[in-house]
């Protein structure tokens, strides 16, 4: 147990806590695991960013009482300035530690995963699992971007505001395709996943998140709720309408093409169709 004011044991006692780390973590039974370690990792960091400058400081302020084996004050008062030197150039090298631990702590906490064996999970448990049965309203991934197609749309939400960027991803919607993806590839959540400098906004059935720092977006849906058709730019149902063909584009970040939503059935039935030659209720400027 730490004592919190005798540095040689605390310092010993860490020590042989990593040295057990790095022997525990060598395998990981459940990979899920790997999350709040990297939270602790972060934590840990942290607080070693900490005890750098402090121990760095016990050379300086000290440095009159340093001086090397021939008893040469001067030599050890150098020695003490140029050992805090290096300890605090240990600590400065420790942020870009810290900042990519925190970067790793967000991109692993989206991660759903699923069992060794993928016959563990029956299509009936998938299918209570995304309809939420018994634990309340799920959220399923819509589209997911990141580098320069985000940096797209957080250009777009700084210029016009978050409205504005949910009515723009919302044409990445396409009814049943988030669905069938989220069934897929495990992209059901109890609640709309975010880290800690993430941004969230809602609107209507849609949950935005989004890292200006990280340089990612994110839109999810309430399953089972369909989105406002002013929303999506739904002017007529399609069965009144001639379907109009519009570009794919890729709608998840699992890289397959979107089925455009134009034209195409749902149950058996056409879902909607949006305004001729429109991708959403606002256009992306690039």
């Amino acid at each position: 147990m730490p004592t919190f004011d005798d540095p040689l044991s605390d310092a010993s006692e860490t020590s042989a806590a990593l040295r057990g780390l790095a022997h525990a973590t060598r395998a990981f039974a459940n990979p899920a695991d790997t999350y709040p370690v990297i939270g602790d990792l972060l934590a840990g960091v942290r607080s070693l960013r900490q005890v750098l400058d402090q121990v760095a400081a016990a050379h300086i302020a000290p440095r009159a009482r340093a001086h090397d084996d021939a008893g040469n004050q001067h030599a050890g008062a150098t020695f003490a300035l140029a050992a805090a030197h290096e300890l605090h150039q240990a600590g400065t090298l420790l942020d870009d530690v810290g900042a990519r631990l925190d970067a790793a702590s967000q991109h692993s906490g989206r991660i759903a995963w699923h069992p060794t064996n993928p016959t563990e999970l029956s299509n009936e448990s998938l299918q209570s699992a995304v309809s939420g049965e018994g634990s309340g309203v799920r959220w399923i991934s819509v589209v997911f971007l990141q580098g320069s197609d985000a940096d797209a749309v957080l250009d777009l939400i700084d210029r016009e505001g978050t409205d504005a960027a949910i009515e723009h991803l919302a044409g990445f919607d396409y009814g049943d395709d988030p669905v069938q993806a989220a069934l897929e590839n495990g992209y059901v959540y109890d609640q709309p996943p975010a880290g800690q400098l993430d941004k969230i906004a809602t609107r209507d059935v849609y949950t935005l998140t989004y890292n200006p720092f990280l340089g990612h977006v994110s839109l999810l849906r309430e399953h089972g709720a369909l989105p406002d058709p002013a929303l999506l730019g739904i002017t007529t149902p399609a069965s009144t309408v001639t379907a109009v063909r519009e570009p794919e584009r890729v709608a998840h970040r699992s890289g397959r093409s979107a089925t455009p939503a134009v034209g195409r059935e749902r149950g058996g039935g056409e879902w909607f169709t949006r305004r001729p030659g429109a991708t959403s209720a606002r256009g992306l400027a690039r």
